[in-house]
């Protein structure tokens, strides 16, 4: 069957299954529901961004990996060293993102990106600004 990546995302279950799901409003919310509260899984998505990031996010079950494919976009890091920035410049330049770390992300030049997130147990928090 095929699929794109600008309509769906991928759910990795924790016996490296891929499921299709629809990249809509309820993605997150049914991800849940239907995933056992994502538990073990990894999302593969594709996201574009024209604006910073209006928070800060981390996993704390895995890293999470971003692929630049277009754009420019700079990741910030809260590490227990300060904040680090990763600057992605270039086509399929990436960024691992450890296990419990927070970050967000400053866009230099509209940005499209690919993602392998560890979502059980996100969590958020916004921006001070």
């Amino acid at each position: 069957m095929r699929c794109n990546l600008t309509t769906d995302s991928i759910v990795l279950t924790p016996t490296q299954a891929a499921h299709t799901e629809s990249a809509d409003s309820g993605l997150y919310e049914r991800i849940e529901r239907l995933y056992a509260g994502f538990r073990d899984h990894q999302l593969i998505s594709y996201h574009t961004f024209s604006a910073d990031w209006q928070q800060w996010e981390r996993h704390p079950h895995g890293d999470e990996i971003a692929v630049l494919l277009s754009g420019s976009i700079t990741f910030m890091l809260a590490t227990t060293k300060g904040e680090q920035c990763v600057e992605l410049s270039s086509h399929l330049d990436y960024v691992v993102i450890p296990r419990n770390t927070w970050h967000t992300a400053r866009v230099t030049d509209t940005a499209s990106m690919l993602f392998i997130t560890p979502g059980e147990g996100t969590e958020h928090k916004a921006c001070k600004g």
